[in-house]
């Protein structure tokens, strides 16, 4: 796993970077396990723009992941390891003992071959699913439940991997990536490792018609815009905004806390992130 640059021919390439792909051991993913995927272009279902700047990008198929990890104590073999284009991890595609394919995200250093199990009575090594309360301390992992069986949703993203640092009673305090330690039920699944492509954070995209083709459409500055379409537009030659900086909408944009101040996960937060 590493990176790979390019010789500038054209301005497009003279910062660009990409990954080698070293680790991607097929060309095309297992198709009993796809799914379409629809474009919103950032719209909800009355057709209104809800989320800026999305629209275009490269027509994708959904990997159908299990993030349950509900094949309990059946042995399976790491067949392949793929690239997802909806996911900044790689993933990898299972074969279990009855013959039964899944695809799960990829921890740090799986290779083919590999075998990997899902239980309370599981080795703890790479790609091998427990719940906290089987995990020993310090161990880091990822892909974790935040409530019993609902299925992995902290700590999935490339790179990421987040450590259990201690236990009571039934709960188990995880520290995420942020720096936020958060409590836990004990019988959550996690999976032992760090996520793969570490090296994601290292790319480069190097032209703004790369972002396009990743869905990302361009994003104006509001100092750029005249008075009517910005708080921050207009002025006589160039300004720096003349005022705090805020959404076309006038929420703040810098230093302004978004966070509900009762929030009902505040109950499982011990520590705030930095």
């Amino acid at each position: 796993m590493g990176m790979k640059s390019f010789k500038p021919v054209t301005p497009g390439q003279r910062y660009k970077t990409v990954s080698d792909f070293q680790e991607i051991t097929t060309t095309g993913p297992y198709k009993p396990l796809l799914a379409p995927v629809k474009k919103s272009g950032g719209r909800n279902s009355n057709g209104r723009l809800t989320s800026r700047h999305r629209g275009g990008g490269h027509k994708r198929r959904y990997r159908i992941i299990d993030f349950r990890r509900n094949k309990r104590d059946i042995p399976a073999v790491v067949e392949t390891i793929e690239y997802d284009p909806n996911r900044t991890a790689r993933i990898a595609l299972l074969k279990y003992k009855d013959g039964e394919r899944r695809y799960i995200l990829a921890p740090d250093g799986l290779k083919v071959g590999d075998l990997v199990m899902t239980g309370e009575n599981t080795e703890i090594k790479k790609g091998n699913a427990l719940p906290l309360s089987r995990i020993p301390l310090g161990v880091f992992i990822h892909a974790i439940e935040m409530r019993e069986n609902k299925g992995a949703q902290m700590v999935r993203s490339a790179g990421a991997a987040a450590q259990l640092v201690a236990k009571e009673g039934k709960w188990a305090l995880v520290k995420l990536p942020s720096g936020e330690v958060r409590r836990v039920s004990q019988k959550c699944y996690a999976t032992v490792g760090q996520v793969s492509n570490i090296d994601h954070m290292n790319i480069t995209v190097g032209k703004a018609g790369r972002s396009r083709w990743l869905g990302v459409r361009p994003r104006v500055r509001g100092v750029a815009m005249n008075p009517i379409d910005h708080p921050m537009g207009g002025g006589e030659g160039r300004t720096s905004g003349g005022r705090q900086p805020c959404s076309p909408w006038g929420k703040p944009s810098k230093g302004f806390k978004t966070r509900k101040k009762k929030n009902k996960s505040d109950a499982y937060i011990v520590k705030r992130r930095k």
